[in-house]
């Protein structure tokens, strides 16, 4: 049992469709209990950070429980830049610190948001991307993007102004900064790995 972490942010209905597809059986929760008594987490996110943060309040001691007991946690988008120590989105705000590392603006001379399909540079191996080729395309929309402390946390970079890193992983901690649910058969692969991991 797959629970989508519902704090009042993300597209759930699209997230839970992709991992339903992939073979997961999926809840929406907002139920500290639910979330305990999963096989895995993930923590959706669409808009800003502080807002965010703000909304995933009443969970946040849960998820971060839950995730340094060892449960797989995969974090999509704003789901990912939560993870991390802090964000300079709108002012500094405190992320969950289960990844260390801050969130930036992508530079100027890019168009922002990031809207649309870029591919993945692979910068390593990760049960995440099994079966997924070097420049697969996916699927972004975002303005901001995450600067890990460990470049081993680093699964897979994308361009757009600057290198960034679009997919991370730190032990049973996933993150994609596109949208799997919105990116074709790549997405969907990396979805069917996810739910392979959460039933180990």
């Amino acid at each position: 049992m797959i629970n989508i972490i519902n704090y009042g942010v993300g597209n759930l209905h699209s997230v839970r469709k992709g991992l339903e597809k992939a073979g997961a059986r999926v809840e929406v929760q907002a139920e500290p209990d639910k979330l305990r008594s999963s096989d895995a987490l993930v923590l959706p996110g669409v808009g800003a950070f502080a807002e965010a943060k703000k909304n995933l309040l009443k969970l946040e001691e849960t998820v971060m429980e839950e995730a340094n007991k060892g449960k797989p946690l995969l974090g999509i988008c704003l789901g990912l830049q939560l993870l991390f120590t802090r964000s300079y989105e709108g002012g500094i705000t405190a992320g969950l610190d289960l990844l260390k590392g801050e969130v930036v603006r992508l530079p100027a001379i890019a168009k922002l948001p990031q809207v649309g399909w870029n591919n993945l540079k692979i910068k390593r191996s990760s049960p995440i991307i099994e079966s997924v080729p070097d420049n697969a395309y996916v699927y972004f929309i975002h303005s901001y993007y995450a600067k890990p402390v460990d470049s081993a946390d680093v699964v897979a970079k994308t361009e757009y102004g600057v290198e960034f890193p679009s997919i991370l992983e730190r032990k049973n901690i996933f993150a994609t900064q596109f949208h799997p649910e919105k990116s074709g058969e790549t997405g969907l692969t990396i979805l069917r790995n996810f739910v392979e991991v959460a039933r180990r």
